[in-house]
C-alpha cells in the first residue's frame, strides 16, 4: 500500500554536511580557542594560588598522584622521553583523525560527536578564563616537581614552556591548566572508538588512550589530578547540553533559510509558460517543442492545425 503524507506535513530531510564546510568551522572553533586561551592569561598570583589550593585539597583528600609519577618520569628517560612526545603532539593528531574517521565513515553520528567536542572546548575555555590555575611544574622547587618538557627539551621540538615549540612559549597561555582538555579530548576519542569501532584493537584503544593521557598530563607535571577530573566533568556538561547547542543551531538555520525562501519561491512560479516565435514550452517541458499551424494553402479540407496541442481532439472523418 503506498504511503501518503498527512496534509500540511513536511517530510525531514537529513542535514547533509560538506567538508568545504565543516573544515572552516573546525577551524574557526579551534582559532577561537587558542586566541581565547591566549588572552585569558589571568594574574599569576591568583594562578599560583589557585594551583596550591588544588594541591592541597587532593593532599587532603590523598589523591595526589603527581609527586610519584613526576618522580618515576624524570629519573627514567625511557618512560619521560615518550610521555612528553605524547603530551606534546598527540592531542593534535589523534582528535583530528577521530573527526575524520567519524565525517568519512559514521556520517550519521558525526554531526552529534563534533557538536559534543566543539561545545565542551568552550565550556573549558571559561574554565580558563575564570580560573587561571599554575601547574605543578611552574610551582616553585620547594613543592617537588621537575618539569620533564624542559629536561627533556633536547629530545624533542618543545622547550620550557609547555608544550609550545621551542622559542613560542609567548603564544601560548601557561597557566590554562583548569580544566584537562588534553584529558577531556581523549576521553572524546575514547568514547567515539569504543562506540564506533569495529574490531577489539578499536576499543581496546578507546579504553587505552584517555587513561594513559590522564597519567602522561600528571607525570610531565603539567596538571593536577583534579584538572583531569574537572576535563572529564566538562565533557560530560558538553554532552548535556549538545542536544539544545543542536537544536539552536537548526532553528538559526532554518531562520536564515525561510529569509530567502520566499525569493526562491516567487523567482520560480514566475510564468508557467513562454511563447515567442511560434514556440510554446508548457509547464512540465524541459525543451520547447515547435508547433506551427498547417493550415495553409497546401493543407486539406479537412486538415487540423497543430498548434493545439497535444491534447487537442482530433479533426472528425
Amino acid at each position: 500500500m503506498p504511503q501518503t503524507e498527512a496534509p500540511g506535513s513536511k517530510a525531514i530531510a537529513p542535514v547533509r554536511l560538506r567538508w568545504w564546510t565543516e573544515l572552516p568551522l573546525i577551524l574557526l572553533v579551534y582559532g577561537c580557542y587558542s586566541a581565547g586561551r591566549l588572552l585569558a592569561r589571568g594574574d599569576v598570583s591568583s594562578a599560583v594560588d589557585h594551583g596550591l589550593a588544588i594541591l592541597r585539597v587532593e593532599k587532603t583528600l590523598r589523591l595526589n598522584a603527581e609527586h610519584p609519577l613526576n618522580r618515576l618520569f624524570t629519573h627514567h628517560a625511557w618512560l619521560g622521553v615518550p610521555a612528553d612526545f605524547w603530551y606534546a603532539s598527540l592531542h593534535y593528531v589523534v582528535t583530528p583523525a577521530i573527526l575524520v574517521w567519524l565525517f568519512r565513515s559514521r556520517a550519521g553520528t558525526y554531526r552529534a560527536a563534533r557538536t559534543w567536542l566543539m561545545t565542551s572546548t568552550f565550556i573549558g575555555l571559561i574554565g580558563f578564563t575564570l580560573l587561571p590555575t599554575c601547574p605543578p611544574r611552574l610551582l616553585s622547587a620547594g613543592h617537588g616537581f621537575v618539569d620533564t618538557m624542559a629536561q627533556y627539551s633536547d629530545y624533542g621540538w618543545w622547550g620550557g614552556e609547555a608544550s609550545a615549540p621551542r622559542g613560542m612559549g609567548g603564544m601560548t597561555n601557561q597557566y590554562a591548566a583548569m580544566p584537562s582538555l588534553h584529558v577531556g579530548w581523549a576521553l572524546w576519542c575514547g568514547v567515539m572508538l569504543w562506540r564506533h569501532g569495529r574490531t577489539p584493537a578499536a576499543r581496546a584503544a578507546g579504553v587505552a588512550y584517555p587513561l594513559i593521557t590522564t597519567i602522561v598530563v600528571m607525570g610531565t607535571a603539567n596538571h593536577y589530578f583534579l584538572d583531569a577530573v574537572a576535563g572529564i566533568a566538562v565533557m560530560g556538561v558538553g554532552l548535556l547540553l549538545t542536544p539544545s547547542v543542536t537544536r539552536l543551531a537548526d532553528a538559526a538555520k532554518a531562520r536564515l533559510t525561510a529569509r530567502f525562501a520566499p525569493v526562491t519561491a516567487a523567482s520560480r512560479d514566475t510564468g508557467s509558460s513562454i511563447v515567442s516565435g511560434g514556440c510554446q514550452t508548457s509547464a512540465g517541458e524541459r525543451i520547447p517543442r515547435q508547433r506551427e499551424s498547417r493550415t495553409g494553402p497546401g493543407a486539406g479540407p479537412g486538415a487540423a492545425p497543430t498548434d493545439a496541442g497535444d491534447g487537442a481532439p482530433a479533426a472528425a472523418r
